[in-house]
């Protein structure tokens, strides 16, 4: 079957390639694609980004199933506009990526359901936001209710901070609308987890568990990133906190997509906070992280064009995933200047020295048979071990191979 997978970063790499493993599969388009798709065996790019082009492209190339990796053609309505057309598509309807797209709409969805979360309010005019401002306690957390790539949570210390920030957001308009509404949320300490599921609306399974690394430097220092690197699975998931989070927050919002009859098949990244009182859920996301999917896919030995056909026939529950006994470490290589102001234009060395470990292509330019940077995550490298320590050993070995200029990455993966 022809696959057509929607993206072009890291994430959208690592499910074209697993995609491309499937004995079901004879070829995978990728739309927009990158330099890593585009080297990947059975893999070709197509140069489209309007979602109408790309439909008459699956329909003139008569493509059996589609994709979609990133957020912003869930919130455009992809799946929807696919489905008009006649055309299996892999992902959340519009509404359903509300749980993402709408903070606000997120937080109040598990509350409905009970979704065991931070307690919070949501508003819409400065004033109000800063008058509530008095009666928190601090740190406190503020997030732009909309899409603001990866960069619309502050976390503020002390009331000035807040209001700089409910400020900046509100009324300088920081992220363009996204945060004209906000939620002011109280403060969660413990460790983060990454637990991505995939759904049919009526069931749900839970893929390992994971831990991002949002910081740009070592011991979680410097700006927030959209992921430096990630190991899976994360051991501070342990029995007890994954019966919790099924029981709290996986089963709790089931139960909402299914009361809501909310269009849902696909991915759901459920973005938790491991406390001492048990696991919350920080934020949901409608799709695979990044670079969450080169960590755990590495792990995955079953095959994900069966599952992802099962799940959209309604039948995921006679899916049963089988993982290598082992643990994952991807690091992230960036370009200097980011996450502020990324460079582009430097020349990479050592990509096609790369043995033993995958590498994953975010942003590089191919230009008469040499690489250079081109955005501000510019690839990863994923390894497997049977421990987390060979794995992370075996990784960082392989980086030293990798050189251009500034780059940046980090040592503690």
């Amino acid at each position: 079957m022809k696959i057509l997978v929607l993206g072009s970063g890291g994430r959208e790499h690592a499910l074209s390639k697993k995609l491309a493993e499937s004995s079901l599969c004879s070829k995978v388009y990728v739309c927009p694609g990158n330099v890593g798709t585009m080297l990947e065996k059975k893999c070709q790019n197509v140069d489209l980004e309007d979602i109408d082009d790309i439909i008459h492209f699956a329909k003139s190339e008569g493509i059996d199933l589609v994709v979609v990796g990133p957020e912003k053609y869930l919130m455009l309505g992809a799946v929807d506009k696919f489905r008009e057309n006649g055309i299996k598509i892999f992902g959340p309807s519009k509404k359903a990526a509300l749980l993402e797209g709408s903070k606000a709409y997120a937080k109040e969805f598990m509350k409905r359901y009970g979704v065991k979360t931070a307690s919070y309010e949501v508003f819409e005019e400065f004033e109000k936001a800063k008058e509530y401002l008095n009666k928190v306690k601090y740190p406190v957390v503020i997030k732009a209710d909309g899409l603001a790539q990866g960069k619309g949570v502050a976390i503020c210390s002390s009331r000035d901070e807040a209001e700089d920030t409910l400020f900046s957001f509100m009324v300088e308009d920081l992220f363009k609308g996204s945060g004209k509404r906000v939620v002011i949320e109280e403060y969660l300490e413990g460790v983060e987890a990454s637990i991505i599921c995939i759904t049919d609306g009526k069931s749900i399974k839970p893929f390992v568990s994971a831990k991002d690394h949002k910081r740009l430097m070592d011991n979680d220092r410097g700006p927030n990133t959209g992921g430096m690197g990630v190991v899976a699975p994360n051991r501070y998931v342990t029995d007890d906190v994954f019966e919790k989070f099924k029981e709290d927050i996986m089963e709790r919002t089931l139960l909402g997509i299914r009361e809501e009859n909310l269009d849902y098949k696909g991915f759901i990244y459920f973005g938790i906070m491991i406390t001492k009182e048990g696991p919350y859920l920080l934020e949901y996301n409608v799709r695979f992280g990044d670079p969450e999917a080169q960590a755990i896919l590495s792990l995955l030995k079953s095959d994900l064009v069966e599952a992802i056909l099962k799940t959209l026939d309604g039948r995921l529950d006679e899916c049963d995933f089988k993982w290598i006994d082992g643990a994952s470490c991807n690091v992230v290589l960036a370009s200097r200047g980011y996450p502020i102001s990324p460079i582009c234009g430097d020349e990479i060395f050592g990509i096609q020295s790369i043995k033993d470990v995958d590498v994953y292509i975010s942003g590089v330019k191919l230009e008469n048979g040499r690489f250079y940077t081109n955005g501000g995550r510019v690839l990863s490298l994923t390894a497997v071990g049977e421990t987390l320590e060979l794995a992370r050993e075996k990784v960082y070995k392989e980086i030293e191979k990798i050189k251009f200029e500034g780059m940046q990455y980090r040592r503690d993966i």
